[in-house]
């Protein structure tokens, strides 16, 4: 589903094999900005992808009981990252296939900008304990900081709506 921002980021790359069962999965996140920061940092953390290997990503999970998405998003950067938020604007949708015991996975991430609006830089109360690390990145380097590149984009297209909410 299009955002009134940004349009649908990156289609699927392929579609499902026959040969496996399906599973949709939804997600919800953002990009939660420092606006009282000159350097407009931004929170991420990191995880620790099957190989082992550090990966730094917008924060994001599943919606828990009735939350909508855009709750899912506000409280998903609180858990994986301390920092509470508003949701200034929608960024998006991106998604993707992956293969996991047996199936494969759809998943859909809608992606949010936020405010930051008080707490502190912690992965300390992330229920999952998937991220490993959190830092503040200034808005202009995120992209170069974050591993993959559908979640670059939705720092590019952050950084250009933002002017717009500050």
């Amino acid at each position: 589903m299009p955002s009134a921002i940004g349009a649908h980021v990156a289609p699927a790359q392929q579609s499902a094999p026959a040969s496996l069962p399906t599973v949709e999965e939804v997600s919800a996140g953002g990009v939660v900005v420092d606006t009282s920061d000159a350097e407009l940092r931004v929170a991420i953390i990191a995880r620790l992808n099957r190989g082992g290997r550090l990966e730094w990503c917008l924060p994001k999970g599943h919606p828990e009981g009735e939350e909508n998405n855009e709750q899912a998003a506000v409280r998903e950067v609180a858990e994986e990252t301390g920092i509470e938020g508003v949701i200034l604007a929608p960024l998006g949708s991106i998604d993707y296939w992956f293969t996991v015991s047996g199936h494969r996975v759809h998943k859909t991430v809608h992606h949010y900008l936020l405010r930051a609006t008080g707490g502190e830089l912690t992965i300390e109360n992330d229920p999952d304990q998937e991220a490993v690390d959190v830092a503040w990145v200034p808005i202009q380097e995120l992209a170069r900081k974050l591993s993959f590149p559908n979640e670059r984009r939705i720092a590019d297209l952050a950084r250009e709506v933002l002017p717009g909410h500050l």
